[in-house]
């Protein structure tokens, strides 16, 4: 089962487009990193810029708009994230509960959908679209 792991770092809402976390920070994350690496379960990690240099695109009257950062009355945003295939939940959530966060950071733990979730019908329209299969 594939899980992801989003790491809702607190205050990042309002950080501004040029902070960076501090060496020790960075290495103490790296070494969580690398013991999910060590044991065979990681597939995927990212780090996020902070909102206010991003931009948001929405779709209210069916006509896309585009709005850039920082994002009025935005309470928890991402800042990065891990997929991470392991054998149940409890799993996922163990592994989250082990991450070294800071005491004011949330980290969400869901589950990616596979293909075998949907329905046979959905799993048909999706059989037509082979390239976009991983």
């Amino acid at each position: 089962m594939r899980f992801m792991m989003l790491m809702i770092p607190g205050g990042y809402a309002t950080a501004a487009p040029d902070v960076r976390p501090e060496a020790e920070a960075v290495a103490t994350m790296m070494k969580y990193n690398e013991e999910l690496k060590r044991a065979g379960v990681l597939l995927a990690l990212d780090g996020l810029h902070p909102p206010s240099s991003g931009a948001r695109v929405s779709f209210k009257g069916g006509k896309p708009a585009v709005t850039d950062g920082p994002f009025a009355e935005v309470k928890e945003v991402l800042g990065g994230y891990w997929v991470i295939d392991v054998r149940s939940p409890e799993e996922a959530i163990e592994w989250a509960r082990r991450c070294p966060a800071g005491e004011n950071d949330v980290i969400e733990v869901r589950r990616v959908f596979e293909m075998n979730d949907f329905p046979e019908d959905v799993q048909k329209v999706v059989d037509g679209f082979d390239e976009l299969k991983g």
